[in-house]
């Protein structure tokens, strides 16, 4: 929990104090004379800090009349006798110190601190909701300055509170806002204000900001309370300031942005590819083009590519792209990750290591070798034989010269410990409870309702399956399944008759893959097909999968089907069928599932709203705890996992067409009034609308845990946001004559979604239902969508046999060298045809760190967010929705406990817990974050 000082003068008596001569000399007059010795060297950082401190100890004690017997005066009383004109207001300022700040950091802010002494200050001016009639914007207060910076330098606490004095007429009204501006050298977190001496109680505004210094860029900052106003009901006197703060954070297209600045800008994705160091490099822009549409990123503005100036050049060594500078992670947030990053390029360097000092190939010799992963880790130490020292040179030689070399010893030095395998990965829960469950059918057909990509399984509605791609390029687009490949498993119904009992089923990567099938297998080590899977719903209420198809196009086209057999070469011909299917949904889930749904398409929405919309506005107030972290973690993505050569085109199947595809997805399926649940499920014919069923949906598969848990929290999330929107707008013209709403959602569709701008389907914005909708469907997506897509990674692909990522081998056809090194060791051709020791340890530790809670994450319905105290209303309506999640909580485990329930019940089972709603950190299968904040 974080520490919150208040520091009163006393709490430095324990100082130790530089020596000083008997002489005595003014207070204020020793402190210059400190700070010039300090200039030329005389004393060190910290001693100077403390002697300067005990002068401004004395000389504040002589100017309030302490010294010489004479009492200070009370906050907020009156000093005179008489009736006072004037009000005293009594500030408290929270400052939220970096944990970890760098030694130039630290040197600069004893320099700020010794700067304060001499009046170079952070200052601070009240602003009134009322107009002075005089200057035409809101009466000004006296600028007053942080009076007691110096005296806290030396604190060591996560927050530290600090006093401002205001003296302001009596009929200056209520301050709606104040203008902040910091003359220090160094930037620092602002974290809240409470103002005091009202009658009526304390102001608070609560900012949540990083204040830049002047000598980046001259402008002050405004914050403002917590109270919420639409823009027709702004205060006269707060109008100038809500206009001239969201024009503060727009960029203009121009110029290249600036680590300290908060300015939200739009670009296409033309940072992917690295053309500069190779043409194999080369990556299309995606965004403005009919070819490769996309989302729309924040922009960053670097100088352009050498090869090519329409796209913009990487970041290179330790920088990171740029986000505004109020979207960076926070200290603990930063600490996790970097902690993360250490153990995942470790367990990167594992096959590296030992084959540097073993010779080990990079194949696994057995899949009890994947095992040992887990259950023993990975042994890099023989005695007599490797030193820690040479291990440490070893990692040098690793991409990882960016680390500290502390944490690089740190994490390494179990290697000569009494435990040598620390280094082992944590256990993924599939594993813990059937090491065998991925072999069996019916956890196949499972996974698809309650697994790492729940959102693709959709109702077969014509037999056979139709491909929509170009026949004159693609051939017939017929599929080859035919009724007799699955008549008999079907409890003794007929095909169609099956069909119109809506109990077939589809998993259909036939057309997302086929195009990019030749361009997959022309790479080194990476061989597949296009897929489609037809599944049958049983009596029990489980997918059992009947049929496999796997296509190749021209010139080489063919049409593999596949089906479980009784013969021994049938039966592992079926598991190699299997493992293609699994790998197309990988890919699938990683580049649209995930990436595409969740964080491309959020990212206009952060930008857009950050634009448009004033922090007082309700929408933005709203929001704002669904888009936390956000655009780092999408900005880091581009960086290291969806760039040219980055960990998903070495780790998944499509390679260097992977963020092609998640284009082309965009292009065909993404849709923003499908992206809400229950049109997703209706869209994909897995519920219909039905007003006596439970919100109003019947499922078509009652036992759809994604499905049916997701329904209770999309309903809370709708009901609190349908009682939010309620407070704020009370007819269609409040809606329509909101011109900072009307702006935001015209550019989310126009500029964030620039590519689909012309599409018909666009929610409307002219009433409080259409508002409803919209919202609730953008915090879904960022909440409970985004956590059942993303935190079960570790669970079901932390074991690279349940979901490889990618293939090396197709299967074998009669015949052929390969088929007879299939019938001699089908184990081993399996083996050979899964990622070797390298890849699955690149894919582990990226999904150990992507399926990892930090501890600062914040769950949805946990916490009243600070910016909501100034509505009574709204803080009432959000407890109501904080007692459903926890009911929420407490009925999916009813429901796991439901021995009926068999897709989330039963032995070697996981229980479906993706979608409740708390989490400890760490990987826990479990928790919804407010935002998608990894």
């Amino acid at each position: 929990m974080a520490h919150v000082v208040s520091c009163p003068v006393a709490a430095y008596n324990n100082v130790t104090l530089v020596p000083r001569t008997s002489r005595a000399r003014p207070p204020k007059t020793r402190i210059k004379e400190r700070v010039s010795l300090e200039g030329r060297g005389k004393f060190s950082n910290r001693s100077m800090i403390k002697a300067v401190l005990s002068d401004v100890q004395q000389a504040q004690q002589l100017e309030n009349g302490v010294a010489s017997g004479r009492s200070s005066v009370p906050s907020g009383k009156s000093i005179s006798t008489q009736e006072s004109t004037r009000t005293s207001l009594h500030a408290l300022i929270t400052i939220r110190k970096k944990k970890r700040p760098d030694r130039n950091e630290q040197i600069v802010d004893q320099m700020d601190a010794l700067a304060d002494v001499l009046g170079q200050n952070v200052s601070l001016q009240l602003v009134s909701v009322e107009i002075d009639p005089v200057t035409k914007v809101g009466k000004r207060s006296k600028e007053s300055f942080i009076k007691d910076w110096s005296l806290k330098a030396l604190v060591v606490a996560d927050k530290v509170q600090y006093t401002a004095e205001f003296e302001v007429e009596k009929d200056f009204g209520v301050p709606g806002a104040f203008i902040i501006t910091n003359n220090h050298q160094n930037e620092f977190f602002l974290d809240t204000i409470s103002l005091h001496g009202y009658e009526s109680g304390a102001i608070h505004f609560p900012c949540s900001s990083w204040v830049h210094s002047v000598k980046d860029n001259p402008s002050s900052r405004v914050f403002f309370s917590n109270m919420v106003y639409l823009p027709s009901s702004t205060p006269a006197g707060l109008k100038d300031l809500r206009e001239a703060d969201m024009k503060s954070l727009r960029g203009d297209g121009r110029g290249m942005r600036k680590k300290w600045e908060n300015v939200y800008d739009y670009d296409v994705y033309n940072d992917l590819g690295e053309g500069d160091k190779g043409p194999d490099l080369i990556r299309p822009i995606l965004g403005k083009s009919t070819s490769h549409p996309y989302p729309r990123r924040c922009r960053t503005g670097r100088p352009p590519a050498k090869h090519d100036p329409s796209k913009e050049s990487r970041v290179e060594g330790k920088q990171f792209p740029y986000v505004p500078r109020d979207e960076c992670f926070e200290d603990v947030k930063q600490e996790c990750y970097f902690n993360a990053a250490i153990r995942g390029l470790v367990h990167r360097s594992l096959p590296e290591l030992r084959d540097h000092f073993f010779g080990s190939p990079e194949e696994f010799d057995s899949f009890e070798e994947i095992d040992q992963l887990y259950c023993e880790g990975v042994t890099l130490r023989k005695t007599g034989m490797v030193d820690t020292n040479d291990i440490i040179g070893m990692l040098a030689t690793l991409p990882i010269t960016s680390l500290l070399p502390d944490a690089i010893r740190a994490v390494v030095a179990s290697v000569s410990s009494e435990e040598p395998n620390v280094l082992r990965y944590p256990k993924p829960q599939l594993l813990s409870r059937d090491k065998f469950a991925w072999l069996r059918d019916d956890e196949f057909g499972r996974q698809t309702l309650a697994g790492l990509n729940p959102c693709c399984i959709q109702l077969l509605k014509e037999f056979p399956p139709v491909s929509n791609l170009d026949p004159d390029i693609y051939g017939s687009p017929k599929s080859a399944i035919e009724e007799h490949h699955m008549a008999d498993r079907l409890e003794g119904s007929s095909v169609s008759q099956a069909l119109n009992d809506k109990r077939l089923f589809i998993l259909d990567y036939h057309d997302a893959y086929l195009p990019y099938i030749n361009r997959i297998n022309s790479l080194d080590k990476r061989a597949g097909y296009a897929s489609r899977t037809i599944f049958f719903l049983t009596e029990e209420g489980t997918l059992k999968p009947l049929v496999i198809e796997l296509s190749l196009p021209p010139p080489n086209k063919s049409n593999r089907v596949f089906v479980p057999g009784d013969s021994a070469t049938e039966h592992y011909l079926w598991k190699l069928a299997k493992a293609h299917v699994n790998c197309n949904d990988a890919g699938i889930h990683q580049l649209c599932s995930h990436w595409l749904r969740t964080h491309a398409a959020t990212e206009p929405y952060v930008i857009a709203t950050n634009r448009q919309l004033s922090v007082m506005h309700p929408v933005y107030r709203l929001l704002h705890p669904h888009f936390r972290y956000t655009l780092e973690i999408n900005a880091g993505a581009r960086q290291s996992l969806i760039s040219a050569g980055g960990i998903i085109e070495k780790a998944f199947q499509p390679g260097p067409s992977a963020m092609e595809i998640s284009s082309a997805y965009y292009a065909s399926k993404w849709r923003f009034d499908r992206e809400g649940l229950p049109e997703d499920l209706i869209d994909r014919g897995m519920a219909v609308e039905d007003q006596a069923a439970p919100h109003g949906l019947r499922l078509a598969i009652e036992d759809y845990p994604y499905a049916a848990d997701g329904l209770l929290i999309w309903s809370a999330l709708e009901t609190w946001v349908g009682e939010y929107v309620s407070i704020y707008y009370k007819d269609p013209e409040s809606i329509q004559t909101d011109k900072e709403l009307q702006s935001w959602w015209e550019e989310i569709r126009y500029q964030g979604h620039a590519d689909k701008k012309d599409e018909e389907w666009w929610p409307e914005l002219k009433c409080e239902k259409d508002l409803k909708k919209i919202l609730t469907i953008m915090m879904w997506i960022s909440s409970g969508f985004h956590a059942a897509v993303n935190f079960g990674q570790f669970a079901y692909a932390g074991y690279m046999p349940n979901k490889p990522t990618h293939i090396r081998r197709l299967i074998p056809e009669p015949g052929t060298d390969e088929w007879n090194d299939f019938q001699k060791n089908p184990q081993q051709f399996m083996l050979s045809m899964l990622p070797g020791q390298l890849q699955s340890t690149i894919l582990m530790a990226v999904i150990e760190s992507l399926s990892t809670h930090s501890p600062d994450e914040e769950y949805i319905g946990q916490n009243v967010h600070p910016r909501w105290l100034g509505c009574p209303e709204a803080i009432k309506a959000f407890q109501r929705f904080q007692k459903t999640v926890a009911a929420i909580e407490q009925e999916i485990h009813r429901r796991n406990s439901n021995v009926e329930l068999r897709n989330r019940n039963g032995a070697g089972i996981l229980p479906y817990e993706l979608l409740l709603p708390t989490s400890k950190p760490g990987i826990t299968g479990r928790g919804i974050p407010n935002s998608i904040s990894i």
